[in-house]
């Protein structure tokens, strides 16, 4: 990270208001680059907001503004978001379970061949090398051809990440991954949250367990009510003093000592 380049994302003074219920209120959030920041928060604290602000499924209220790269970004959009390389992955994995690890990879972005139609002796090697290169996979009981209905949940989230970072995404978004995962498949996906920096991109670890999210990342940033309540580094609290902090939040709205 070099604090000197501008961030990959920044929101300042980003609201969203929906009807009566203000979900976020005059929020500044960053991340830069070959940085994993955490934003933690109870339900209702405003995370989901903040998933779809980043994505561009909402546009700030007026007054709110976007950055990417040390420029101003117009029109929020999905698609502007992921023209810039934002890419998420969701709980729910956001994966075709019936069809094949090398479909889903590629789902969408298919390479064709000279003749126009899909390349996919292509797709299977290159998803084999991901699988062994990337996702650690090197029994051969695990290959491109398997139905991902059939994998592990660690394993599925393997392959949403990496299909982020083989198509180059900036900015990788994890909307809570270790959802109803076993404690082998959360240590497997927070294996592959580490191997996002590794590979010098970004990510925002969106979760209300500060148990996942505190080993993985760089800075933790606290969401209550729509407001950010509190920032921190690992290096700067320990997990039973951030624990004790985020009781406290949750309870009285503040943020003590």
């Amino acid at each position: 990270m070099d604090a000197t380049e501008p961030p990959v994302m920044e929101l300042r003074g980003v609201s969203k208001t929906f009807g009566e219920v203000r979900a976020l209120s005059d929020v500044d959030f960053h991340v830069r680059r070959g940085e994993i920041v955490g934003l933690l928060g109870d339900n209702g604290s405003g995370k989901s907001t903040m998933v779809k602000m980043m994505m561009g499924y909402h546009r700030p209220d007026p007054g709110g503004e976007v950055w990417f790269e040390g420029e101003r970004v117009q029109g929020w959009s999905v698609a502007k978001a992921r023209a810039l390389g934002i890419e998420t992955v969701y709980q729910e994995r956001a994966l075709a379970d019936l069809q094949s690890v090398w479909r889903n990879m590629f789902m969408g972005r298919e390479p064709v061949n000279r003749f126009g139609l899909l390349d996919i002796r292509r797709m299977r090697r290159e998803a084999a090398a991901l699988m062994k290169g990337h996702m650690g996979f090197t029994s051969g009981a695990v290959h491109p051809d398997n139905v991902v209905q059939t994998m592990s949940g660690g394993e599925k989230q393997g392959v949403a990440i990496t299909r982020a970072l083989f198509f180059e995404a900036r900015l990788v978004v994890l909307d809570e991954p270790t959802m109803g995962l076993s404690l082998s498949e959360t240590q497997k996906t927070l294996d592959f949250v580490r191997s996002i920096k590794e590979a010098g991109r970004s990510a925002v670890f969106i979760d209300h367990n500060v148990y996942h999210v505190y080993p993985v990342v760089d800075r933790l940033v606290l969401l209550d009510r729509g407001r950010i309540a509190g920032e921190f580094t690992p290096a700067g609290i320990t997990l039973e003093q951030l624990t004790d902090r985020l009781r406290t939040v949750a309870r009285t709205g503040r943020l003590e000592g």
